[in-house]
């Protein structure tokens, strides 16, 4: 249990090098290899972390004996041939967001790493951020009370992407953020989508998502590429406590208000509500301590213990697999202009992925 696991990199562009540089530091791991298309792009970034193995041929490194697992940094597309081979191979993986390009193949990848005993984990990296931890922390406290609304934006100008709209480029941050820090995880029945095209680059570049939570509660992500400005933030409303994070205020990127609405019913007539009365809240407003620490390295202790602890990760196939359940319903709203429509329930989700 205290041997280090060994692990290789599938994948040397954009996220690859983070990727190779957290577990070539990280004390659970020792990375042996890179593994890439490209053998110069794979060079460059193995001389760059310790002068590690290269290798061209997946195969020819899914065959080694002396990995343990893979951290899987490709497109989309490749996700699903890449982590099948490797399970078939007996190694755990840790995949990139989205988890696939479509909730049947990341069904198939969930069911062949239970098949096996093997460890499959989303690298749902914000989860791991001190912010996130703590919100989910809190919530699991009751400290916000019943969740009322959850407001989330994530907009910048961004990189027009070829082969995903706005909404898979970056709505995936905020869903698998909600998916962590509820109790229940991201379960709508179901999802409304808007998306906009104003440059005419064929996909939406603008999107908005709404969706409902239990008891009444709604839910909204607002994701952009065009935004000269850039604005990370998400608004939790409960009935305690409304909490606030901003992602670009690393003084503040928590706060929390004692501030809020109360209705108190006088009447056994729901329908008249004139009878209610209407209180307004006013406390403090504080910001919890956050620890500093890299949320990629905490990722990789994570995978690392939940393949020692033989126990699903935090951030497990189950949790790819219920994002990309709202991304695809999502897909098929903007399709229809915006109506509703439904998501694939959590119950069939569960049943066959034990």
């Amino acid at each position: 249990m205290d041997q280090r696991l060994r692990i290789a990199v599938v994948g040397a562009g954009y996220w690859g090098p983070n990727l190779a540089r957290n577990f070539s530091t990280s004390p659970d791991w020792e990375l042996v290899a890179i593994c890439d298309l490209d053998q110069d792009r794979a060079q460059k970034l193995a001389d760059r972390v310790g002068r590690i193995d290269v290798e061209t041929d997946l195969d020819v490194l899914l065959a080694r004996d002396d990995i343990d697992a893979i951290a899987v940094a490709t497109p989309a597309r490749t996700h699903h041939p890449v982590v099948m081979a490797a399970l078939r191979a007996g190694k755990h993986v840790v995949v990139e967001k989205p988890l696939a390009d479509t909730r049947e193949r990341a069904l198939e990848m969930v069911e062949e790493a239970a098949s096996r005993g093997l460890t499959l984990m989303a690298d749902h990296t914000y989860c791991y951020t001190p912010a996130v931890l703590k919100i989910r922390e809190l919530i699991a406290e009751d400290y916000l009370g019943d969740i009322l609304f959850i407001d989330s934006v994530r907009i910048n100008l961004g990189l027009i992407q070829p082969d995903v709209d706005v909404l898979w480029d970056l709505a995936p941050h905020d869903l698998s953020i909600i998916d962590f820090v509820l109790p229940g995880g991201l379960t709508p029945p179901t999802v409304s989508a808007h998306g906009a095209d104003p440059l005419g680059a064929g996909k939406a570049c603008i999107g908005y998502l709404q969706f409902p939570l239990e008891g009444g509660a709604m839910a909204h992500v607002h994701v952009n590429w065009l935004s000269p400005t850039k604005i990370r933030s998400m608004i939790i409303g409960g009935t305690k406590r409304t909490l606030v994070w901003d992602d670009l205020n690393p003084q503040q990127r928590l706060s929390i208000y004692d501030r809020g609405v109360d209705l108190a019913q006088q009447s056994v007539d729901e329908a008249d509500r004139r009878a209610s009365t209407i209180s307004y809240r006013l406390g403090d407003t504080w910001s919890p301590a956050l620890p500093e620490h890299e949320a990629l390295a905490a990722m990789a202790e994570e995978f690392a213990a939940s393949i020692r602890g033989s126990r699903p990760a935090r951030t497990d196939g189950r949790a790819g697999l219920r994002v990309l359940s709202v991304l695809e319903a999502a897909s098929t709203s903007l399709a229809v202009h915006g109506n509703s429509t439904n998501v694939e329930s959590s119950e069939a989700r569960e049943e066959v992925t034990r």
